[in-house]
C-alpha cells in the first residue's frame, strides 16, 4: 500500500463510497494537484472531516470491508467485548449518529448462536426508558449480525470514576437514581440485567446515566455453554458466584439490587465494593463477597442515609435486600433531597474549579429564561459537575447552552453549522492536551476561524498558553476564574464575531 499514489488511493476511496465525486474535486483544487505524498493527501481528508483515522487505517492497509453495516458507515471503534465489538457509524442518508453492535465473526458463523443474539437484542429493543440505551434495530444477514443502537455523547461510569476519584454524594445519589431507575423499567417488564457494573453504565455529556446491554448477558450465558469444561461466562461470573454464596436460583432479580449496591459503593468511595481479579477461581470465592468492607469504614464522612442504602442493597442475605429496583429507587429519591438541601450554596459566587459539587437534581438552573436567549456558547466539558456549573452560571446571564464532552464532536457540529454557537468554551482541565488541539483547530478551520473561543487551563496546565493559536476573539484563560470574571470575558468575546467573520472574508 506504500507505493500507492494519492489519485490511486483516492479512487479505492471513491469505490468504497468513502468519498463522493465533490468532496474529491474540492480536495483536489485544494491542494491544486493529484501528483501530491499519500500522506498530504490523507491529512487533508481528516482535517477536513471527510474520512477518520479509523477509516483511513483500514483503507491504507487494503481492507475492503467492515466500511459499511447495513445502511450504516462505520467512524471508529468504540470498544471491543468477549463477543462483540461496537463502532460509532453514521446513517449514510440521514446523517443520524449511532453504536453499531457486532457479533465477532467466530459466532456469528454458528446459527444457534446467532439466533440468541437476535432473540436478546429483540428484547432489549423493546424496554424504551431514558435511562436505558436505546436499541433501535437489530439485523441479522449473511455479512453480518448487529444491534443498531442509540449513541451516547459522554463515557462510562468507570473512566468517570477513574477521572473524578470518587464522587460526592449528591452527585453519586443521582447517578444512582438515573441507573435504578432503567433498572426498574426493565423489572415492571419481568427483565433482569445481569451484569450490573460500572462499564455498563454510560454517563451521557448531559449528566444523566443510562444502563447499556440489557439481556446481552444471556447471549454470553449461552454461547459459553458450548465452550470447554462447561465454562461460566466471563461477563455473569460474579452473578453465579453470588448466587451460589446465598443459595438462590440464577435469575433472581435480587441479584441486580446487590450489584446495583456495589455500583453506588465505587461511585462513593472510588474504590470497588468486590476485590477486581481476572482470577476465576477467585471471582468464584464465596469470600469475595464476605470480606467486603463496609462503606462507612471507607469513608465514615458519607451521609447516613447513603451509607444505609448501599447497605442494604449488598446484604448478603437475600430477603434483607431491598426485593425490588422501585424499593431501592423510593429511598433513593428520598436521600437526594435531603442531600439537596444540606448542600445549598451559602454564597452566591462560584469559583471555577475542578470537579466541584453539582446541584444533585441532574438538570439545569433557568429553563424558564430560555425564551430570550439571543447568543448560545458551546461549553465542550468532561466533567458532569463542572457541565451543571457553566450551563447555570451562563443561563442566568442570558446564554442558551450546549453541552459535549467530546471535543471531536464539538469541531464536528461546527464544521456542519457554524451558526449554531457565537462562542466555544473548552475546559482542559480534565480534557487535557486534546484540548489545546481543538482549540487551534478551530482557528485553523476557514469554516469556525471567525467562532469567538475561550479555553481555560488548570493551574498545572498554564504552560500550554502559548501553545494556543490565540487571537483577539481566541483567549486561554488561566484557572481558578469565578463567574462574574467568565461571564465578563464572554461579553467582550460575543461581540467580537461578526468583526471575526469580516476579517474571515477579507483573508
Amino acid at each position: 500500500m506504500s507505493r500507492m499514489t494519492a489519485e490511486q488511493l483516492a479512487q479505492r476511496a471513491f469505490d468504497l463510497e468513502l468519498i463522493d465525486d465533490r468532496q474529491l474535486q474540492s480536495i483536489w483544487s485544494e491542494l491544486g494537484s493529484h501528483d501530491v505524498p499519500v500522506d498530504e493527501f490523507l491529512q487533508m481528508l481528516v482535517r477536513r472531516e471527510i474520512l477518520t483515522n479509523y477509516q483511513v487505517e483500514r483503507l491504507t492497509k487494503g481492507d475492503r470491508t467492515g466500511f459499511f453495516f447495513g445502511d450504516y458507515k462505520v467512524l471508529y471503534l468504540v470498544g471491543s467485548g468477549s463477543f462483540a465489538r461496537v463502532y460509532r457509524a453514521v446513517h449514510r442518508r440521514t446523517g443520524e449518529v449511532v453504536a453499531v453492535k457486532v457479533l465477532r465473526k467466530r459466532f456469528s458463523e454458528n446459527p444457534a448462536d446467532c439466533k440468541v443474539f437476535v432473540r436478546e437484542g429483540l428484547l432489549g429493543k423493546s424496554l424504551r426508558h431514558k435511562n436505558i440505551v436505546r436499541i433501535h434495530d437489530v439485523v441479522a444477514n449473511k455479512q453480518a449480525h448487529f444491534l443498531v443502537m442509540e449513541f451516547v455523547e459522554g463515557r462510562n461510569l468507570r473512566q468517570f470514576i477513574k477521572t473524578r476519584g470518587k464522587i460526592e454524594p449528591a452527585e453519586a445519589t443521582r447517578l444512582m437514581t438515573d441507573i435504578t431507575s432503567g433498572l426498574q423499567h426493565a423489572f415492571e417488564r419481568a427483565m433482569t440485567h445481569r451484569d450490573l457494573k460500572i462499564s455498563n453504565v454510560l454517563v451521557a455529556s448531559n449528566g444523566t446515566a443510562k444502563l447499556v446491554d440489557f439481556g446481552l448477558a444471556a447471549v454470553d450465558e449461552t454461547l459459553a455453554e458450548d465452550a470447554p469444561g462447561d465454562m461460566i461466562g466471563v461477563r455473569t461470573i460474579d452473578y453465579a458466584a453470588l448466587e451460589r454464596a446465598t443459595g438462590v436460583r440464577r435469575d433472581d432479580p435480587r441479584s441486580d439490587i446487590y450489584f446495583l449496591g456495589c455500583i453506588f459503593y465505587h461511585m462513593l468511595t472510588g474504590e470497588p465494593a468486590l476485590q477486581e481479579t481476572k482470577d476465576r477461581v477467585q471471582r468464584l470465592s464465596k469470600s469475595r463477597f464476605f470480606d467486603v468492607i463496609p462503606v462507612q469504614k471507607i469513608d465514615p464522612s458519607l451521609p447516613h442515609a447513603v451509607s444505609l442504602i448501599v447497605n442494604k442493597a449488598m446484604m448478603l442475605e437475600p430477603d434483607r435486600r431491598y426485593q425490588t429496583p422501585g424499593a431501592m429507587l423510593s429511598d433513593l429519591r428520598a436521600a437526594a433531597k435531603r442531600l439537596n438541601a444540606e448542600s445549598a450554596e451559602p454564597n452566591g459566587e462560584t469559583v471555577l474549579d475542578a470537579a466541584p459539587p453539582t446541584n444533585g437534581t441532574g438538570s439545569a438552573v433557568g429553563d424558564g429564561a430560555d425564551g430570550g436567549l439571543r447568543h448560545a456558547v458551546m461549553v465542550v466539558e468532561s466533567s458532569g459537575a463542572m457541565q451543571e456549573v457553566f450551563r447555570n452560571g451562563l443561563r442566568k446571564a442570558g446564554y442558551r447552552v450546549l453541552v459535549t464532552s467530546d471535543p471531536d464532536r464539538a469541531l464536528m457540529r461546527l464544521n456542519q453549522e457554524p451558526t449554531i454557537a457565537d462562542c466555544v468554551l473548552i475546559d482542559a482541565q480534565e480534557i487535557g492536551a486534546p484540548a489545546v488541539e481543538i482549540f487551534n483547530r478551530l482557528a485553523e478551520n476557514t469554516v469556525t476561524k471567525a467562532v469567538p473561543a475561550v479555553i481555560l487551563l488548570g493551574e498545572n496546565q498554564r504552560k500550554w498558553a502559548k501553545h494556543a493559536h490565540t487571537a483577539e476573539h481566541r483567549v486561554a484563560v488561566g484557572m481558578p476564574i469565578t463567574m462574574k470574571q467568565l461571564r465578563d470575558l464572554l461579553a467582550k468575546l460575543v461581540p467580537l464575531r461578526a468583526a471575526a467573520a469580516d476579517r474571515g472574508r477579507a483573508d
